[in-house]
């Protein structure tokens, strides 16, 4: 028999809704149980005049730090990765994203929102989430869909893990999942 999942994962195309489901099922949980433990973070996008120009990293509490923009001009971020138009910017991810994934005892749940390109360029963070997975405490995360049909090698590790569940987003199964993914979660956090 296999080991119930721990690690829950949400994919689906860019702009179906994945950070939203994440908060939707995260508010169903604190509201049945006002004293779950949650660490984690959110990744955001920063708009200005109606175009995306970066995107930034919320803790649970509502803290903020850049991640990743089109508009830095300082001299270090010319050296910093790349994705499309953006770049990364890792310190800042770092400072304030680790500390969220450090396991404690009294933690119930771990939400990652997301295991993705940019984030991956630290090399730190990775680890840190294996230790999170590791950990067998019930973790939440979104992840990209594959490009070309290939995942990148550490979301590929992630959905091939044990105890392991992938659920795929649509515009038509919002509320399916929604409440697939709070029952499954409920279920663990008992």
């Amino acid at each position: 028999m296999a080991a119930p999942a721990k690690c829950f994962l949400v994919t689906g195309s860019p702009g179906v809704g994945k950070t939203t489901l994440i908060a939707r099922v995260l508010e169903n949980l604190r509201t049945s149980n006002p004293n779950l433990k949650i660490q984690g973070f959110f990744t955001r996008e920063i708009r200005q005049e109606g175009e995306r120009v970066g995107f930034e990293v919320v803790t649970l509490d509502g803290r903020t730090a850049p991640l990743a923009s089109i508009n830095n001009s300082s001299v270090e971020s010319i050296r910093w990765p790349t994705v499309g138009r953006y770049r990364v910017d890792v310190a800042s991810f770092e400072s304030l994203a680790l500390p969220e994934l450090q396991v404690k005892e009294d933690t119930d749940l771990f939400v990652i929102d997301e295991v993705g390109k940019m984030e991956l360029f630290s090399s730190l963070f990775f680890p840190t989430v294996l230790r999170v997975l590791e950990s067998n405490k019930p973790f939440l995360a979104t992840i990209p869909v594959p490009k070309y049909g290939r995942d990148i090698p550490a979301v590929a590790r992630l959905k091939n893990h044990p105890g392991a569940k992938v659920f795929t987003l649509t515009t038509s199964n919002r509320d399916d999942m929604k409440n697939q993914i709070y029952s499954q979660l409920t279920h663990n956090l008992v």
